[in-house]
């Protein structure tokens, strides 16, 4: 894919592109600690050895109705952040009746991106197998990587499948990346960055793809978002692309935690679709 005369550190450098971006995360972590307060949670379960590798639970206050978990991944370019900023964003699909399962992942540079994946796969297999039940795989930046990555993996046994993902301003071709800032943690070479890319995978046979973006993200966020939906769905993946105007990398989740958010209505569609 040719990235050729575009600045590709104003184009993925979203801190810099965004100068209030730390007002949006401490709203995060102000909401997600309110949230943790009053919602129907289990809290840091463990689903493998890592210190970081403990996921919550987010529950319906009525009981769910036995349908699709949705597994929900932090961003912060697989090397900041954890679920702890996340976990206000399970409130709209709560009150939809969704379980919402949010995992943190050990982080660049301590573990290299091909770990993280692995992390993130146990999280997976660790919710489907404590309850029986299929995900919808969902995150931000990162996270939508992640979550692209959870529906394409090639070597899931049939019952593990995941049909049903929605990656929101996500990232799934590396390669250009590699010569920016957020490679220093990283330290992606061309060739790991293909590697790790989804569009470079085989796509998945069949199942649904919702892919978000904001309106007012960089040209490069729009085209991933927009190549994804483009390729998988010449594959045979049902897709659709989802952008939300005038939203920026900060706040194009928000509307997560509102029940009746068009955001939320696209989880409850797929998970209607997911088993």
């Amino acid at each position: 894919m040719a990235h050729a005369e575009i600045d590709l550190e104003a184009e993925y450098n979203n801190r810099a592109r965004v100068p209030d971006h730390g007002v949006h995360i401490a709203g995060w972590q102000r909401d997600a600690a309110a949230y943790r307060d009053t919602a129907r949670c289990e809290l840091d379960l463990a689903y493998g050895p890592g210190e970081r590798n403990r996921l919550d639970l987010f529950y319906p206050e009525g009981g769910d109705a036995g349908g699709p978990i949705v597994l929900f991944i932090h961003g912060g370019y697989w090397q900041a952040l954890d679920k702890s900023t996340a976990s206000h964003l399970a409130r709209g699909a709560n009150k939809r009746g969704l379980t919402v399962a949010m995992p943190s992942y050990s982080l660049a540079p301590a573990v290299s991106l091909p770990a993280i994946v692995s992390e993130i796969e146990a999280a997976a297999e660790f919710v489907q197998q404590r309850t029986g039940r299929p995900l919808v795989a969902s995150g931000h930046s990162a996270g939508g990587h992640l979550s692209a990555c959870l529906m394409a993996r090639p070597d899931t046994a049939p019952e593990r499948r995941i049909r049903a993902a929605m990656p929101i301003s996500g990232l799934f071709d590396l390669v250009p990346l590699v010569p920016t800032s957020i490679n220093a943690a990283l330290k992606l070479t061309e060739q790991e960055a293909r590697r790790l890319s989804p569009l470079e995978w085989p796509a998945p046979a069949g199942g649904r793809l919702v892919a978000v973006v904001g309106g007012a993200e960089s040209s490069e966020f729009l085209r991933q978002s927009r190549t994804i939906v483009d390729e998988w769905g010449k594959a045979g993946v049902t897709t659709r692309l989802h952008e939300i105007p005038g939203a920026h990398h900060f706040d194009v989740i928000a509307g997560l935690a509102e029940p009746n958010d068009i955001l939320v209505n696209l989880l409850v569609e797929l998970s209607s679709n997911a088993s």
